[in-house]
C-alpha cells in the first residue's frame, strides 16, 4: 500500500531531506503512523505541515510520529508539532511522538515542549494511548520501562521521583505521567 493509497495525493510533492511513509493503524479509528526519516528544519518544514495537513484532512487525527529516522528537528521543526497538536485536538484527535533520538529529545526539552507531546517507546504503547481514549491515567504507568534521554541505557522507574541513571549518572526526574526530563 503507498501513501496514496491511505492519503489521497499524499506523494504528490516530496523533499529528500525529510522522507514520509504511511501506515495506517486498522485497530484504532482515524490513528496513522507516519515514519519520518532525515530532519526538520526552517527550509522543509512547509513541506512537512502540508504533508500532515493532507492527513489530518483526510481524516487522521490520532498521530504517531516514528522519530527513530529523524535526527535533527529545529525550533521551526518542532513549531510544526504544535501546529498539528492544535489542529487534532478540536477534532478529538491527539499526537504521540515514538523513539525521539536523544540529540532531538534534548530540543524538545530546551524549548519547554516536552510536556505537552505524549512521547512512547513504542508502537504498542501508542496504540493502546488512543485507544484507551488518550486516558492514561486509566492505565497504571508504574513501573515504567523507558531509555535514558542521554545515553538511551534502557531504564525502569517503579514510582515518579528522581534517580540516576545506572549507566552515564546523569540524574533524571520521572513525573506522575511518566514523562522523563533531566533532573
Amino acid at each position: 500500500m503507498t501513501n496514496n493509497d491511505i492519503v489521497n495525493g499524499f506523494d504528490d510533492e516530496k523533499d529528500e531531506s525529510l522522507k514520509i511513509k504511511l501506515q495506517k493503524v486498522t485497530e484504532v479509528e482515524g490513528c496513522l503512523v507516519l515514519y519520518l526519516t532525515g530532519y526538520i528544519d526552517t527550509y522543509n518544514s512547509n513541506y512537512f505541515q502540508k504533508r500532515v495537513a493532507k492527513a489530518i484532512e483526510a481524516g487522521y487525527t490520532r498521530l504517531v510520529f516514528q522519530c527513530g529516522g529523524l535526527n535533527y528537528v529545529s525550533s521551526t521543526g518542532i513549531g510544526s508539532f504544535t501546529a498539528f497538536l492544535k489542529s487534532v485536538k478540536p477534532r478529538g484527535g491527539d499526537l504521540v511522538l515514538l523513539e525521539i533520538q536523544p540529540k532531538v529529545y534534548e530540543v524538545f526539552q530546551l524549548l519547554g515542549f516536552s510536556q505537552f507531546f505524549n512521547i512512547k517507546d513504542n508502537l504498542d504503547d501508542s496504540i493502546n494511548f488512543f485507544r484507551s481514549g488518550s486516558a492514561s491515567e486509566s492505565i497504571s504507568l508504574f513501573p515504567k520501562v523507558f531509555s535514558c534521554p542521554i545515553c538511551s541505557k534502557k531504564l525502569k522507574a517503579l514510582k515518579p521521583g528522581r534517580f540516576r541513571c545506572s549507566e552515564c549518572k546523569t540524574i533524571l526526574a520521572i513525573d506522575n505521567a511518566g514523562q522523563v526530563f533531566l533532573g
